[in-house]
């Protein structure tokens, strides 16, 4: 990883055509990413080996302690923001002044991770191009990457002048609710901003770097039907009608048949129908009783739900409460929507944003990169801030089997992911904010 020294690659710069482009404090930028390899890659040994699921909320505060160091060393003067109200560890918050009237940076990542303490999987392997570990890429490359890329600015001279504001949440993975509360401070640094970079993965696919100008909205509706009880014999008769299992069935083809659409997908990840229905407090189990011949009186269906724009979320919620209303015989059933990600929509500001990428990775010889098929990434905190400021997503490192005991992450995509995040925020924090 990284194993160029700054001398050969400094003068790398000056013969490569395309470097040559670069000014002198974005060459420096370029040989401090590549000589500061070692130390990234200790850093982020250490922020694995500490656990820090989401509800593991000492060890989310254990790698808050391990970061916070890091970004003060960087002039960055640093908040913790506590989150108990919502069941959470909290949220660190990095501020860095720069020169009034320039372009105001938000950078997004998180410190937690989807494996708890209880998981099997806690340490971390090197594997030879490969870093083995729980949250290695997600978000703990991030992380990494994003702290490399400002310290080849301050390297540069290019931190001086930037104002950047930096949220790390501890609850990316499993966010408290209400999200007004969870996401409340960086909803309010959105606000501020006049540019998002969110540090999450970058997705790579047949050997072609994509960047990320949209995320679809992530959210879980619960689908309760109820229907007459009686024995099986007078199932569909005037009297009974036709249960609350044959209820909740009707629903969920419906949805099949009536709700697909470009951009849109919605699942039924549980359900359970029978003489009684018991959820679990997290809803991650449904238990059921009954008998054959019993007609089941209850019938439940948890599901999820991403779309593209609140348009789409809206216009799709209102098909599904229509088609739930219309009840089979001697039936009734429900539909609630829990507090969901916002979707982050493909604007023009994001797509510019892709454009600045894209001059960059031709000053440094790198190909340009198509805009990433929403549907192939999952929801992202930088959401919450899409509906106020342009953004660009997938600046972290790539990586393999995320959220899985197979996380591994990409080590040879830190160095171009540390330059091009860099360029840009230098690039970015030198021009007049546009309002």
């Amino acid at each position: 990883m990284f194993r160029t020294p700054i001398i050969a690659m400094t003068a790398l710069a000056l013969a490569s055509p395309a470097l040559a482009r670069l000014s002198p404090p974005e060459r420096t930028i370029i040989a401090a990413a590549d000589a500061g390899g070692p130390r990234d890659l200790a850093l982020l040994q250490t922020l694995v080996a500490q656990n820090s699921g989401t509800r593991n909320l000492d060890g989310v505060r254990r790698v808050r302690d391990l970061v916070l160091p890091e970004l003060a060393a960087l002039g960055f003067a640093t908040r913790w923001v506590p989150m108990d109200a919502v069941g959470r560890a909290g949220h660190l918050i990095a501020t860095h002044a720069g020169r009034p009237g320039t372009t105001r940076l938000l950078l997004i990542g998180h410190l937690d991770t989807v494996f708890e303490p209880a998981s099997p999987f806690q340490t971390a392997t090197r594997e030879g191009t490969v870093l083995h570990g729980p949250g290695a890429a997600d978000d703990k490359g991030g992380v990494v990457v994003m702290l490399a890329a400002l310290r080849a600015m301050q390297t540069a001279g290019a931190l001086a002048h930037a104002n950047i504001e930096v949220v790390l949440t501890g609850d990316e993975e499993n966010p408290g609710e209400p999200f007004s509360v969870a996401r409340g401070d960086l909803i309010a640094a959105g606000k501020r901003a006049d540019v998002a970079l969110d540090f999450e993965g970058l997705v790579i696919e047949n050997g072609q770097d994509y960047g990320s100008i949209a995320r679809r909205s992530a959210g879980d509706y619960t689908i309760t039907a109820s229907g007459q009880t009686a024995h099986s014999s007078g199932i569909f008769s005037a009297p009974v009608g036709d249960g609350a299992v044959y209820e909740l069935a009707r629903i969920i083809a419906a949805f099949h048949d009536q709700l697909p659409e470009p951009n849109l997908t919605f699942n039924i990840g549980l359900i359970a129908g029978g003489a009684t229905v018991t959820r679990s407090p997290d809803d991650a189990a449904l238990a059921a009783t009954g008998k054959p011949n019993i007609i089941p009186p209850t019938a439940v269906a948890i599901g999820d739900m991403r779309a593209l724009s609140q348009e789409q979320i809206d216009r799709v919620k209102a098909k599904m409460v229509a088609i739930v209303a219309s009840h089979l015989p001697r039936t009734d059933a429900q539909i609630r929507f829990r507090e969901a990600y916002p979707p982050m929509a493909p604007t023009p500001g994001n797509r510019a944003l892709l454009d600045r990428l894209n001059a960059i990775n031709a000053d440094i010889g790198l190909p340009p990169m198509p805009a990433l098929d929403p549907l192939k990434r999952g929801a992202g905190d930088i959401s919450f801030v899409a509906q106020d400021v342009p953004g660009l997503a997938g600046l972290g490192p790539a990586s393999t089997g995320d959220h899985t005991p197979e996380e591994r992450v990409d080590l040879a995509s830190f160095p171009r992911q540390i330059k091009r995040a860099a360029l840009l925020m230098t690039r970015l924090s030198k021009e007049a904010t546009p309002r």
